[in-house]
């Protein structure tokens, strides 16, 4: 099968083009810089183009891929900035359609879990979207936009929802980047929220491996939550990061305020995972 991934480079995406080695696939990356990639990654087919000015045959250039894993996306981690509506939204489209009128048949996207906007409890694929801020409204605008292309474009859309994450090359912003660098730093507490809020984490290397069944399964699973199923409170987490690992470190609780766009308790309902990874 001929595979091509965006966003290789970034923090999910050199994990998927591991899980991708470990199966024996070699995907050819698009990559807006090749000259700064890994040698683990330069190894592989590269294509180097910007996704806001894709040249007129990046479908031929990708080399007619089965099927892309999309995990291309602009700003982050600024959830509220416009640039993910006003710029980003725009871009991805554009690209995506351009391959799909081309002859692309399967796609695999990273969706985000904040689409599902401020509701709380176990969180289902039927569920309304209601996303709260930019990044999320831009997500799922392109998702229906992306609905609509297929009523007049034949292909396979797979919308993978993926809930929180942690492993190795995360951002040095992300909540276990920042415990390990406190550690590092011979600190002997770690400042964060009072840590009762419920979130659903799965380490990036499972998450991988679900995206890459998905790609050499392919089909039009629509939504479908990448997720754990478990709630687990944030306190918990970073306790068992510091146990795990024998860090000499202790939470100061309630040093930040907890985050006012996401609920105080919500995970992902993994049953359509399930039966997808089951196919």
């Amino acid at each position: 099968m001929n595979v091509a991934v965006t966003g290789g480079t970034g923090f999910v995406g050199r994990h998927v083009v591991a899980e991708f080695e470990r199966r024996g696939v070699s995907a050819t990356l698009v990559c807006r810089m090749q000259s700064r990639l890994a040698p683990p990654l330069a190894s592989h087919t590269v294509v180097g183009f910007d996704l806001k000015s894709p040249p007129a045959d990046a479908f031929r250039q990708m080399r007619e891929p089965d099927v892309l894993v999309h995990l291309a996306w602009a700003g982050l981690p600024h959830y509220e900035s416009l640039h993910h509506f006003e710029e980003e939204l725009p871009t991805q489209y554009r690209f995506l359609k351009g391959l799909v009128e081309a002859g692309l048949k399967n796609v695999v996207i990273a969706g985000t879990c904040l689409e599902y906007g401020m509701q709380s409890g176990p969180l289902r694929e039927e569920l309304e979207d209601r996303p709260n801020n930019p990044y999320a409204l831009a997500k799922h605008t392109l998702r229906l936009q992306l609905l609509q292309l297929q009523r007049v474009r034949a292909f396979n859309l797979t919308w993978a929802r993926l809930f929180y994450m942690f492993g190795e090359g995360q951002s040095q912003k992300s909540l276990f980047a920042q415990l390990r660098s406190a550690v590092e730093r011979g600190e002997r507490t770690f400042n964060m929220s009072g840590g009762e809020q419920l979130r659903d984490f799965l380490p990036v290397t499972l998450v991988a491996q679900h995206l890459v069944s998905f790609a050499l399964t392919p089909g039009d699973y629509g939504v479908v939550n990448v997720c754990s199923g478990t709630p687990v409170s944030v306190r918990r987490l970073v306790e068992r990061w510091i146990q795990e690992n024998g860090w000499s470190i202790t939470p100061n609780l309630g040093h930040f305020p907890y985050p006012d766009y996401e609920p105080m308790a919500f995970w992902g309902d993994r049953r359509k995972l399930d039966r997808c990874l089951k196919t």
